[in-house]
């Protein structure tokens, strides 16, 4: 089975500056995603896609490979992670003819990520990936979507008019509505043919249901600060 590991960090965080590379309890924060797939029980490739040749330099320190740097035009604010994940898998096949089995997502902007988790949803994807695209963590989401409006020519216009037989869900009790969940990035594997279909996720998407309070993604200063006093 061969894994490739994925850590996307562009320069040009605006909320934080140089959020990627800013030292979190002395490091900096890339290379905690770095050190976590290395203390896998699973071996895997790790690749650090990075537009900047200084985030490119911290990350070898740290062991992760650069073989490329990102092309500016899909690493600004709109770029997708698919946009990102298709460029390297993209990139490793022309020049290396290296094609992975699965690919293994983690985002640097996840610090606290705990290995066993990291394994642990690498054990269940690899035992169900001929029934799924991929795998991805989830929390249940507070908010019911099916309560939500749009405003249309200054007009409420409800999401959902129905759910589950359920008529005017925004008029119901919370409670009798369907749970969502939310995708929070903290892991996201797939199998890596499925690129070839335009996506990272495809339509079977195994759910890995996480406790909220196990997550801390770092997009703000607030989750910065948060993210520091929880680290044990």
């Amino acid at each position: 089975m061969i894994i490739l590991c994925i850590i996307p960090a562009r320069s040009g965080s605006k909320g934080i500056l140089h959020k990627n590379i800013k030292l979190f309890h002395d490091k900096p924060l890339l290379t905690w995603s770095i050190n976590q797939a290395q203390q896998s029980k699973y071996d895997m490739r790790i690749i650090v896609s990075t537009d900047s040749q200084q985030y490119a330099t911290i990350a070898n320190n740290y062991g992760a490979e650069t073989p490329f740097l990102r092309p500016s035009e899909i690493s600004q604010d709109l770029s997708t992670d698919y946009e990102c994940i298709k460029h390297c898998l993209d990139w490793l096949k022309n020049n290396e003819n290296y094609i992975p089995d699965i690919v293994l997502q983690l985002r640097p902007t996840q610090p606290l990520r705990k290995i066993e988790t990291i394994d642990k949803c690498i054990d269940i994807f690899i035992e169900n990936r001929n029934n799924y695209d991929s795998l991805r963590t989830v929390i249940e989401f507070e908010k019911s979507p099916y309560k939500m409006y749009n405003i249309i020519d200054n007009q409420l216009i409800p999401l959902f008019m129905e759910i589950n037989n359920i008529k005017e869900p925004y008029n119901q009790c919370r409670q009798i509505l369907p749970k969502t969940y939310l995708h929070n990035g903290y892991i996201d594997i797939f199998n890596a043919d499925i690129i070839d279909n335009n996506t990272i996720s495809g339509l079977n998407i195994y759910p890995y249901v996480m406790n909220k309070n196990d997550v801390i993604d770092i997009d703000t200063n607030d989750d910065w600060i948060k993210a520091e006093n929880s680290y044990v």
